[in-house]
């Protein structure tokens, strides 16, 4: 069940962008058959699992993608792409990964790319995949699912594509805003999935975001890496990195022109991109898989942000602080063997701990106001903030994670069941 994920709506119209979604009977006919149902969709028609995103000439496009040496045939053709002025088109599908499938795999995402490139009358295609790895499309069904795909498009289509692309996910996630950029209006609207394997090696997951402004492709790719270290790279569900990680932000170029990277519009734009990444990055781990608690893990007084970074993310990766987590059993012992290990230097006497706001540790002992029965009132929260200070310099670093709970395991174990 997530956790107080609000629900989609105000999601903006980015000019230049139509999404269309359908069902091409890649997965289970329903989104609930590995979860939770998505309560939105429709209980009495297949929930879409092909999604067609179509981009007004001129669109530039830059990403950053998994670094797992297993990564997925459509990845690697995403790659190539990059850069490129002729990308008209998007094509996502759910249910299957085209993840460790060989040359075999590449040909039938070809395939499919040139299938809805002469749909559309021309142009390039990025292809992305997700869900099961080890399995070959279903080429034939998806070729047959694009006319209904391309017929569905509209460009208020994002909430229909959020749940198209959802897999073990309990809820669609798509967020919208609206901002100043120099002197001119600018939109960004997004979507991701994920749920369970995600863990930061670029980005985690599959997300897309469209904004109307005019950005150069070189200066797009240094912006998309920026958000991403800014938002889905400070996220862990359970440390597992997917073969398909994408995370893709398209400019449509029709609104203000951004092409220099050391000006305040650079600035403003990247604000808004980081804004709607941080809240779908958010979201993806309030609806971590099983998760019953969101829980924001922060380290202070480091050496430097990477030290900062490495305590946190060994604390919130750690199955045992995760799995105390779930029992609001406040076992702060863990949390300072999981800090133990980070491989960052520090001194036992300089560290505090901190449940919200209720000090455990102090000078490395627990602190002699601390009580059981305080630490787990903290813990049985939905929400929680463990904050660790090590004393050894100025830099900090905060990192979002979930709880291990029973739901994990089952939703793990019956993946492919």
């Amino acid at each position: 069940m997530a956790v107080n994920i609000p629900p989609m709506q105000g999601l903006l119209v980015v000019p230049g962008v139509r999404l269309g979604a359908a069902y091409a009977g890649i997965k289970a006919a329903t989104v609930g058959a590995l979860g939770v149902p998505d309560q939105a969709a429709s209980t009495d028609a297949p929930a879409p699992d092909t999604t067609v995103v179509l981009f007004d000439a001129g669109t530039t496009m830059a990403g950053v993608f998994t670094q797992n040496r297993f990564s997925a045939a459509p990845v690697q053709l995403c790659q190539e792409l990059l850069g490129s002025t002729t990308v008209n088109a998007w094509l996502i599908n759910s249910g299957n990964a085209n993840a460790a499938t060989g040359e075999a795999g590449k040909a039938d995402a070809r395939e499919l790319q040139q299938a809805l490139s002469e749909q559309i009358g021309g142009g390039a295609v990025m292809p992305f995949s997700t869900g099961v790895i080890g399995e070959r499309l279903p080429v034939a069904a998806m070729r047959a699912a694009l006319p209904a795909c391309l017929a569905a498009a509209t460009d208020d289509g994002w909430a229909a594509a959020a749940r198209a692309i959802m897999t073990t996910d309990t809820v669609p996630k798509a967020v919208s805003v609206q901002g100043m950029v120099g002197q001119a209006k600018v939109t960004v609207t997004g979507m991701a999935k994920g749920s369970g394997m995600i863990r930061p090696d670029m980005a985690t997951l599959l997300s897309y975001l469209c904004c109307d402004a005019q950005v150069p492709y070189p200066v797009l790719q240094r912006l998309c890496r920026e958000v991403a270290d800014a938002s889905f790279n400070r996220l862990t569900v359970d440390g597992d990195t997917s073969t398909n990680d994408c995370f893709v932000i398209a400019a449509t170029a029709k609104s203000t022109l951004v092409d220099d990277a050391q000006s305040p519009e650079y600035q403003q734009l990247k604000a808004l991109l980081i804004e709607v990444a941080t809240e779908l990055a958010q979201r993806i781990v309030r609806d971590g898989e099983g998760a019953t608690k969101f829980v924001t893990v922060s380290t202070e007084g480091a050496k430097s942000e990477a030290d900062a970074l490495a305590v946190s993310f060994t604390v919130a990766h750690s199955p045992l602080v995760k799995t105390a987590l779930f029992a609001s059993d406040p076992n702060w012992g863990r949390v300072c063997m999981a800090m133990g290990r980070a491989g960052v230097g520090f001194e036992q006497s300089d560290v505090a701990v901190y449940f919200d706001d209720l000090c455990v540790v102090r000078a490395g002992v627990v602190h002699e106001a601390y009580t059981e029965a305080l630490g787990a009132a903290v813990l049985a929260q939905d929400e929680i903030k463990l904050r660790m200070v090590v004393g050894s310099g100025p830099a900090s670093a905060e990192v979002w994670t979930s709880d291990f709970s029973y739901d994990y395991v089952r939703i793990n174990a019956e993946y492919r069941s």
